[in-house]
């Protein structure tokens, strides 16, 4: 193989790269090692790094992934959930209370993030995703709506892309907060023959950052340009010789 082969094939390969999506970072909160049982866990993620955090005075523990219909999760045994509760009283503290996760996008652009909730018949409704381009200030982004209780919602997913900031960045957040009823000052039960509770539980499951890996850095091509006149000088030398 010669070397304008070699350039070329390099540099159809990190094209490739860049243009599939990966896996950042991601959450099954599973025990590591497994030990079976679902009331055990972890916030540590297993696969990449970041951080998880509970907001606005919510408690969490682990519950079981596979109930209700469970997750995504394709791990049967082991499989957790991470169980957040304690949220507050109704009419008060809209949009303060629920997760947080931080992940840096260094590298990468394409941002999008998913995840699976368990409502409860009591937990609230409605589920806000914020994200923040500095890790403290935080943007309203997208609304879901959790009409069911002790139901599995799962890949809710949102694509940050078109978001300046967003990518390529080491404070990338996001936080995913209990919400009022639009249009209202109330929290709706997620089943609607239940009332509101704060002991309502949100459980998560396979919270997920993912991107495409940013193009190659000029320098790259660079060296390309010069592997690749090199070529053209050892051809010219050639034929030199050759005449």
């Amino acid at each position: 193989m010669n070397l304008k082969s070699i350039v070329a094939g390099l540099a159809f390969s990190v094209v490739g790269a860049s243009a599939q999506a990966s896996v950042i970072a991601q959450w099954n909160f599973n025990s590591n090692p497994a030990d079976s049982s679902t009331g055990t866990g972890s916030i540590i993620p297993a696969i990449g790094n970041g951080t998880a955090a509970l907001v606005g005075g919510v408690t969490g523990s682990f519950a079981s992934g596979t109930s209700n219909g469970g997750s995504s999760d394709p791990v049967a045994a082991d499989n957790s959930g991470w169980q957040t509760t304690t949220y507050a009283a109704q009419g008060a503290g809209d949009k303060t209370r629920g997760v947080q996760f931080n992940v840096s996008t260094v590298g990468f652009k394409d941002i999008t993030i998913s995840y699976d909730l368990r409502h409860s018949n009591t937990s609230s409704r409605y589920e806000l995703v914020q994200y923040s381009l500095d890790g403290i200030n935080f943007i309203d982004s997208t609304l879901f709506d959790g009409n069911a209780g002790d139901t599995w919602f799962k890949n809710r997913s949102i694509d940050f892309s078109s978001i300046a900031g967003v990518a390529d960045n080491a404070n990338f957040a996001l936080r995913i907060v209990a919400a009022f009823a639009p249009g209202d000052q109330v929290y709706l039960p997620s089943n609607n023959t239940s009332n509101y509770g704060t002991a309502g539980t949100w459980r998560f499951d396979m919270a997920t950052v993912s991107g495409s890996p940013v193009p190659v850095p000029a320098a790259f091509w660079m060296m390309s340009a010069g592997l690749l006149g090199l070529v053209g000088i050892n051809r010219r030398r050639a034929m030199t010789t050759a005449a």
